[in-house]
């Protein structure tokens, strides 16, 4: 997914208040739309929440398109956008090359495919982890397989910066599907129940299946972690310190469409970023049915050069990613649509690159 131009990435954007004197470090409200504030490693976040509505057959809305600015629909009009699709939401062939994407989906399917050959229908819980590397192609389309009833689409896709030494690694994506993602389920000390989706890094000794090798979460002690709480109305809590220490940077967010969050004393209503101490243990506690996405890891610390789907640590850099997207095409578009889907009956699956079929594995109990 594309972005506007970014030149730095820092915990508090220009909105953010002074640093509070308890474990809130910094806090910001969040956009409406658009990417959420991110501190580095991670260079943004997009929240997609479409309350899509029932499919036409053709994977697109049973709904009429007027009023929308067709092939760059970001208007949320109805609840929902078209993004850059024109027949079926979603983000058609585009460039990456210098980062990560991970997009976490909850709800709805993503139909993947990419320059080196692969694809893939993944969602309902499962995460993809995409390194570009050195440069990669790919389309991420939303399809609405539900002709019967409504197609809800929510995603997190949250885009991690590699290193210098790795920006121009061999493009790379795994698979992590929702029945190998671990879910804690934990209460607090008045029986509130919470429930901690392990997406990246340890969690109270559970771990998710590895990230991609060139990724910087995949170096020791980067203490790269995401983690969804989600939290029942009252229930506390309790996050541990960091492994990494005060080294560590964390963030916590607190989604619109979930109640206020109590902190170190302090109130984060729906919208809201706030910076915390990695050394610090604390406790969370959701006003009402609540949710805290938690990105943390040791930062690079590294110069950073972005120009829309670019990443790079110098402005040279930039101008080189695209002379050599103009160029090759990073590999060139093996498909014949800039929007390939899997159709209305494709279950789940990834075909990589080297024709490995990856299915996930059948649901146990």
């Amino acid at each position: 997914m594309a972005s506007d131009r970014v030149t730095g990435h820092d915990a508090a954007s220009s909105t953010a208040t002074a640093p509070s004197a308890g474990v809130v470090i910094d806090r910001a409200p969040l956009p409406a739309s658009g990417p959420w504030p991110t501190l580095d490693p991670f260079l943004f976040c997009v929240h997609h929440l479409d309350a899509y509505p029932r499919g036409n057959g053709r994977l697109g809305p049973d709904a009429p398109l007027d009023g929308r600015a067709i092939g760059n629909d970001f208007s949320v009009l109805d609840g929902w956008s078209m993004y850059h699709g024109s027949r079926v939401p979603g983000f058609p062939q585009h460039p990456h090359r210098g980062f990560e994407t991970v997009t976490f989906v909850r709800r709805g399917l993503v139909d993947h495919s990419d320059s080196m050959g692969a694809t893939a229908r993944y969602g309902r819980g499962d995460v993809q982890w995409l390194t570009a590397g050195e440069g990669i192609v790919h389309a991420e389309m939303f399809p609405l397989t539900s002709t019967d009833g409504d197609n809800p689409l929510e995603l997190f896709q949250i885009w991690v910066n590699l290193p210098a030494a790795s920006k121009m690694a061999r493009p790379h994506f795994a698979m992590l599907w929702a029945e190998d993602i671990p879910t804690v389920e934990e209460r607090d000390d008045r029986g509130g129940r919470v429930s901690v989706t392990v997406a990246a890094g340890e969690y109270r000794g559970h771990t998710p299946p590895p990230p991609p090798p060139d990724s910087w979460a995949a170096r020791d002690g980067s203490d790269v972690a995401i983690w969804l709480a989600t939290l029942e109305a009252g229930a506390s809590w309790d996050l541990p310190p960091a492994r990494g220490g005060h080294a560590t940077t964390r963030a916590l967010y607190v989604p619109h469409n979930s109640s206020a969050v109590q902190v170190g004393g302090e109130t984060l209503p729906a919208g809201t970023v706030a910076v915390v101490a990695g050394d610090h243990a604390l406790r969370l506690t959701a006003e009402g049915p609540g949710e805290v996405l938690v990105l943390q890891g040791r930062p690079i610390g590294e110069p950073v050069a972005q120009y829309g789907p670019f990443v790079m640590n110098t402005e040279d850099e930039i101008r080189a990613a695209f002379a050599d997207y103009r160029a090759t095409g990073f590999g060139g578009w093996p498909w014949s649509d800039d929007d390939p889907n899997h159709g209305s009956d494709a279950g789940r699956f990834a075909l990589h690159a080297d024709g490995t079929l990856d299915e996930p594995p059948e649901p146990t109990g």
